[in-house]
């Protein structure tokens, strides 16, 4: 009779149009849904397109590697030595080298994870070994030109980029730390991600035989010496204040002008 208990009551003409909008906005949805797989799919291959050795210096924390040329890596004279202290060595080699495992040498997944951590072992490795050479040299300048590895701390150093420099060249023995070639100094980077990177990384050689290399960027050294004052007060040499340091300035040999004891003397 077209009357319902307060509900609208629709016709079939009405209901058919209903249900063709509803069927253009399923068809709407999905054309959506698979245009974001379409785009995902472009990103997952333009990963897979890309090189590991790209992949891992891209890595958020890994802002302090430059990428080891592959005819560096190819080259087995560069990788001496190195099979004796990276496990599963042939395996982390071909991964840094995108090498496709044979089938029959399926991994279970914890040899896996072992293979992937060994493989930026011997990236890490080989790139301390790389940044000694060259064109190794050159990739860390522009890096070290735009201070990616930070900035010293030092006040009066005063914005000086420092380098990245490890206190072992052997592996797990030490993080990485940055050297200022302006106080000398040593510090551990700003960044927490990049402070927990093996120091072996970057070994023990490679700021210092870079400024060996290119004496043109050796900086000066600070002028300025900050000295303690209390109330405007220089702190004395003898004070407790410099017990256990070594930087207590000069002790002046030249005491007070002695007054005369002889007073009538000094008259006459």
């Amino acid at each position: 009779d077209g009357k319902g208990s307060g509900g609208v009551v629709m016709t079939g003409d009405e209901l058919d149009d209903n249900e063709e909008l509803i069927d253009d906005d399923e068809e709407d949805e999905e054309d959506e849904e698979e245009e974001e797989e379409e785009e995902s799919s472009e990103i997952s291959a333009s990963d897979e397109d890309g090189s590991w050795i790209t992949w891992f210096c891209s890595l958020r924390g890994n802002e302090f590697f430059c990428e080891v040329d592959e005819d560096y890596i190819q080259d087995d004279f560069n990788l001496t030595g190195l099979n004796s202290l990276v496990p599963y060595y042939d395996y982390a080699l071909d991964m840094v080298l995108d090498v496709e495992m044979p089938l029959e040498d399926n991994l279970t997944e914890e040899q896996q994870e072992i293979v992937e951590s060994a493989a930026e072992m011997l990236y890490g490795l080989i790139h301390a070994r790389y940044i000694v050479t060259n064109r190794g040299m050159h990739a860390m300048y522009e890096k070290y030109r735009s201070a990616h590895f930070g900035r010293c701390p030092h006040v009066f150093c005063q914005g000086q980029p420092v380098l990245p420099v490890g206190l072992s060249d052997l592996p797990r023995n030490y993080t990485v730390n940055v050297f200022c070639p302006r106080c000398h100094g040593l510090f551990f980077p700003k960044s927490t991600r990049q402070a927990n990177i093996d120091g072996a990384y970057f070994g023990t050689t490679f700021p210092h035989l870079y400024l060996m290399t290119h004496p043109d960027m050796i900086p000066t050294k600070p002028t300025q010496q900050y000295v303690p004052r209390v109330y405007g007060f220089k702190v004395h040499p003898s004070s407790l204040y410099y017990r256990n340091h070594n930087e207590a300035p000069p002790h002046s040999s030249e005491g007070r002008p002695r007054r005369s004891k002889n007073r009538q003397s000094s008259r006459r």
